[in-house]
């Protein structure tokens, strides 16, 4: 479809006479009226009755020179979007994180924040476990993820820390250990641990087990759960104690006492950012510079 001839269309039916959107337009009538004629071919309908002094749209022609005044603005509009996808404020973000991202402050605050700076671009977001949201990145179907684990992803991905954060004891209310305020990592030598699966996030697993054997014992672990998330409702049922990200203590599951280690377990929960090495979109661009900005301040 030829945009010109819906100028055209739109002209004269805006004049109602082909004389006057012939000068309006600046050309002859002759071919205007040519124009019009050949539309009508095209499309198969009369869009105008021929009237002694001028000209009037039929039902059809009415129809179709609205639908043309739509596609003329969007087609008005073109540059500017182009113009806007180009600097990454027009298109689409599919971001994912992991059940324990989605209790940590940063990781909403940044997804507001890009909302708020990019209005034009639509967030998709998804939760998943660490291989899962890798995997979504790799097949293109993400385009960044908060996980907590930097692992051994593929060499086409770009893994950036943006924070840390200490984790803490996660007791079943009543606990012996739970009123102490505080509690020795070593104190936990003889307790059954709740772990989420070493799949599903390898580096806080390992990261807590390394600590545990510093602190001289090899965790005696009873329950392992698909998510960290789901440890809390183990805990809560009393099958076991469990170590988690501060930020979890979000979750205020009934059942559950958080209590802050003593000294310094050398335990602490990062969060990294990854995305595609590949991918020059300037919205993910824009995202990422976001995100490690907010983590320096």
């Amino acid at each position: 479809m030829d945009l010109r001839r819906l100028r055209y269309l739109v002209t004269v039916a805006d004049e109602g006479h082909i004389t006057r959107a012939a000068e309006r337009l600046g050309i002859q009538q002759p071919p205007l009226t040519r124009q019009i004629r050949a539309l009508e071919d095209e499309l198969g309908v009369v869009l105008f009755q021929r009237l002694p002094r001028g000209m009037r749209a039929t039902e059809a022609g009415r129809v179709v020179v609205e639908e043309a005044r739509r596609i003329l603005e969007r087609a008005d509009r073109l540059p500017d979007t182009a113009a806007r996808a180009a600097r990454g404020e027009q298109g689409r973000l599919a971001i994912g994180y992991t059940s324990s991202g989605a209790f940590q402050p940063f990781v909403a605050q940044q997804i507001r924040a890009f909302r708020t700076a990019s209005p034009g671009v639509q967030l998709a977001l998804a939760e998943d476990g660490t291989p899962e949201l890798v995997a979504a990145l790799e097949e293109e179907r993400l385009d960044a993820a908060f996980v907590r684990s930097g692992g051994a992803h593929g060499a086409g991905l770009r893994v950036e820390p943006l924070l840390e954060e200490p984790m803490v004891a996660a007791l079943p209310t009543g606990h012996r250990l739970a009123a102490a305020g505080g509690v020795a990592l070593a104190e936990l030598a003889d307790q059954t641990f709740v772990f989420y699966r070493r799949p599903t996030g390898p580096g806080l697993h390992d990261a807590i087990v390394a600590a545990c054997l510093r602190a001289g014992f090899s965790p005696m672990v009873g329950q392992e759960a698909p998510r960290m998330s789901s440890t809390l409702g183990l805990v809560a049922a009393g099958l076991g104690v469990s170590i988690v990200p501060a930020s979890m203590q979000r979750m205020n599951v009934e059942g559950v006492v958080f209590t802050p280690f003593k000294g310094d377990p050398g335990l602490a929960a990062p969060l990294l950012l990854v995305t595609r090495r590949r991918d020059r979109s300037p919205i993910v661009e824009a995202f990422r510079a976001q995100a490690k900005a907010a983590a320096t301040d």
